[in-house]
């Protein structure tokens, strides 16, 4: 079977939702009146920290996809206020977040046991607050989530190519900006991270064979499966990747945006920064290439995020094993098309019915498994009740 990106179709209930007069439906979704429909229509279950876990209604897969939000809607009412990635929650916030992403995982796990079957994935899909609101690209909903989600390969594997020049899959050329110009830099300063758990995968090893992704990024296998992930070390070594993406990124744009700029203020590793990054001839001219384009082309100084916009996920690969990747995204590619899915939704009630009580059944099972972990309260809604 040929390998390649799927492009699938996903049904979804049209919301009962309408948008004000003179807004963007971007800007009405980052409002605290939309947060309050996810959650008196689809929510499942909240906590005292502010998180939401709520059905997709507009959904990846009907197979199984929910998501979890730090909801922190009617306490910050400004949206670019909002906390956007992990390394900025609480750590009791962040502790029982943990919690709840390896419970759901180990459920996915349990109903999906077959690597042959079905694709299981997990990840947090965090963009820069800094983002303006009317910017294309930009989150439907301006807090930190996650997502869960497993793929039918069956389905995918019956759907049709997706177009490799789909601007979610090239990254709108940042990625390979990466890759084209940094790669052995960017790769040498995440080996130097203290990772005990992560291991990185040898080139290709992680990728999915029906889609050929991910493709180039930096991938680490999770030693101990998912045993591993009932460990606090796993979470910690989760969150030391996303520091150091954040501070390879931010020091190249920082670099891209001034010549011989100052190291950027609060990065985590400031020695490593320094010894990998900021004495480094192949980083500096790169940083240099982009600068010059973007000193002489509008368009691409445009598409350019001078603040951190990255997809971290946690999946399973052919081999059963669980991989850890993160993007190196200034664009804002979906957090499925990292593995080559390309989901495009349709609004089809009478499909979607079809496959509602399954998924539900399955959702309200992973909420009795959290409820069970005092990891919150079940919430009402008028599709299911509290039980």
């Amino acid at each position: 079977m040929q390998s390649g990106p799927r492009e699938i179709v996903n049904a979804f209930r049209p919301i009962p939702l309408e948008v004000p007069e003179g807004m963007k439906p971007n800007e009405f979704f980052n409002s605290t009146e939309n947060l309050n429909d996810l959650v008196h229509n689809n929510g499942l279950l909240t906590n005292l920290e502010g998180l939401l876990l709520y059905r997709k209604a507009l959904g990846h897969s009907n197979e199984f996809d929910t998501s979890i939000i730090y909801n922190s809607s009617e306490r910050i009412l400004d949206p670019l206020g909002r906390p956007v990635r992990r390394t900025q929650v609480p750590e009791a916030v962040k502790n029982v977040w943990n919690r709840m992403n390896q419970i759901i995982f180990d459920f996915m796990l349990e109903r999906y046991p077959d690597p042959d079957r079905h694709l299981v994935l997990a990840g947090e899909a965090s963009l820069d607050a800094t983002w303006p609101l009317t910017s294309p690209g930009v989150p439907s909903i301006r807090m930190l989530h996650n997502h869960f989600i497993v793929f039918d390969k069956a389905e995918l594997a019956a759907a049709p190519l997706a177009d490799t020049n789909n601007p979610n899959l090239t990254d709108g050329g940042q990625h390979s900006l990466f890759q084209a110009h940094m790669r052995d830099v960017y790769r040498a300063f995440f080996d130097e991270l203290d990772l005990e758990i992560l291991r990185p995968c040898q080139m290709g090893s992680c990728r999915i064979a029906l889609t050929g992704y991910p493709q180039g990024l930096p991938s680490w296998e999770v030693t101990g499966g998912a045993e591993s992930l009932k460990q606090p070390r796993f979470w910690k070594e989760y969150d030391i990747l996303l520091k150091g993406f954040l501070d390879f990124y931010r020091t190249f744009f920082g670099q891209v945006s001034t010549r011989n700029s100052a190291m950027p203020r609060d990065v985590y590793f400031p020695d490593l920064v320094e010894e990998k990054l900021l004495f480094n001839n192949d980083f500096l001219k790169a940083a240099k290439m982009v600068r010059d384009r973007c000193i002489h082309d509008a368009r691409y100084a445009n598409a350019i995020r001078w603040q951190p916009a990255f997809k971290q996920l946690i999946y399973r690969n052919d081999a059963g094993k669980l991989i850890v990747t993160i993007s190196q995204n200034s664009i804002g590619n979906a957090i499925t098309e990292l593995l080559g899915v390309v989901v495009k939704r349709v609004p089809d009630a009478d499909a979607y019915a079809r496959t509602e009580p399954a998924l539900i059944e399955k959702l309200l099972d992973v909420r009795r498994r959290l409820v069970e972990a005092d990891l919150g309260e079940a919430i009402a809604t008028p599709y299911w009740g509290t039980d």
